[in-house]
């Protein structure tokens, strides 16, 4: 198409060349006493044309003449600063490629060209870029060969170069980020969030400075603020699904773990989430946390009540070692010092009771309840019926130690032996 529209282009120039010039009876007369010269004027035209461009092919010539020392100098600076480039990349490959004495080599050649050019007056683009990635690389292969003290002196360096101004404040963040990394494989989380507490709010909540505060927050003990910033990166879908959930589920463990008084732990578990109050797994630790403490047993039993509708709702969610759990836990709650009795737990669980009636774990916390109660006879028939399938050894001794305590009770000391036999058997 182009060749085309410069063949019309042609064709229309040829056209109107030949009707300007064909009938063209002008003259021109140049007079230079004694002398007189006539000119026809399409002459005259074409001799002007050809000064013409004469004149402005001499005129580009002495220009490149004059400009060829700065293009010299230019070139020169340009393959020094082609240079400079080619051994910082250099340096990141062989920093990448694990050899990390070439790669501090090559990064400080590039930071002494880098300051050749400097000195020279021809300071590149991105001098600053340049010179903050070249000192990170430095530290970062002096980080690989435990060479803390260079590490150190050229973080220095890099945070002085970033916090110029003109500077990209990526590259602050970037220094920052890195320290942090650092301080942390050094085993100092206190230095680690001293640096992301330097940067600033939105670089902060960044998934990446989140997982740093998540490991430095761990590392220093700090289980609350460990907590949020696992909920954050939840959030931020850092994790999955089920990986999100077991690390809240870890560190509300080690949270309610950590609660040294009855009062500490229930205000450990309101900061909690809904979706963690409900974990089975949270919920039975807190609550056998409490009896640890010697807390007040309605506060547990009203943690367990998810646990417990939870497993009538979804059995097959439940395993017997869960069931048994829940079964011991329940069982020290209505076993208070004070003879706190609870009612609506020991309707609960007879309703469960007649519901799955082939249940021993269900029969064996029905027949306690019965037994705290001061229900005699349900409590022995419910745990007679309990000890022929329970699950657990411990569960089956505890079972059959009641009833040998409720046939003494009762007078009756051959049963009371017989059920002491069966207890010790397990």
């Amino acid at each position: 198409m182009r060749a085309a529209l410069w063949l019309l282009g042609l064709f229309a120039a040829a056209v109107a060349l030949a009707l300007f010039a064909g009938d063209n009876q002008g003259t021109v007369t140049l007079f230079w006493p004694p002398y007189r010269v006539d000119l026809s004027a399409n002459l005259a035209l074409l001799l002007l044309a050809l000064v013409f461009s004469l004149l402005y092919v001499a005129l580009r010539g002495f220009r490149a003449l004059i400009e060829l020392p700065r293009q010299a100098r230019r070139w020169r600076a340009q393959q020094r600063e082609r240079a400079t480039y080619a051994l910082l990349i250099d340096a990141l490959a062989q920093h990448s490629a694990g050899r990390f004495l070439r790669a501090r080599k090559a990064a400080e050649g590039a930071l002494a060209r880098e300051q050749a050019l400097a000195e020279s007056g021809e300071s590149p683009p991105h001098a600053t870029g340049l010179r903050a990635l070249a000192h990170m690389t430095v530290a970062e292969s002096a980080h690989a060969l435990q060479d803390r003290a260079t590490r150190d002196h050229q973080l220095d360096l890099a945070l002085a170069v970033s916090t110029a101004s003109g500077a990209a404040p990526e590259l602050r963040e970037a220094v920052l980020l890195r320290a942090a990394r650092w301080a942390l494989h050094d085993h100092d989380p206190a230095g680690a969030l001293a640096r992301l507490g330097d940067l600033h709010t939105g670089a902060q909540r960044r998934t990446v400075a989140l997982r740093i505060r998540l490991k430095a927050a761990r590392l220093a003990g700090h289980l609350a603020e460990a907590m949020e910033t696992a909920r954050l990166l939840a959030k931020h879908r850092a994790f999955s699904l089920e990986a999100a959930r077991s690390l809240a589920r870890g560190l509300a463990a080690d949270l309610i773990q950590g609660a040294h008084d009855p009062a500490q732990l229930q205000q450990v578990w309101t900061t909690l989430d809904a979706s963690e109050r409900a974990m089975p797994e949270l919920a039975l630790r807190a609550a056998q946390r409490m009896i640890d403490l010697s807390g007040e047993r309605t506060v547990l039993r009203q943690w367990l009540r998810p646990v417990w509708e939870q497993m009538l709702a979804q059995p097959e969610s439940f395993d017997d070692i869960d069931r048994v759990r829940l079964a011991r836990v329940l069982e020290a709650g209505m076993t208070a010092d004070d003879d706190d009795r609870d009612p609506e737990w020991l309707a609960r669980i007879e309703a469960a009771t007649q519901a799955h009636p082939r249940n021993p774990v269900l029969q064996y916390l029905a027949g306690m309840a019965c037994l705290h109660h001061g229900l005699w006879g349900r409590a022995q028939l419910l745990l007679t019926q309990a000890t022929r399938a329970l699950p657990d050894d411990p569960l089956r001794r505890h079972a059959w130690k009641a009833l040998a305590e409720l046939a003494e009770q009762r007078g009756d000391e051959a049963a009371a032996a017989q059920a002491w036999k069966q207890a010790a058997r397990g």
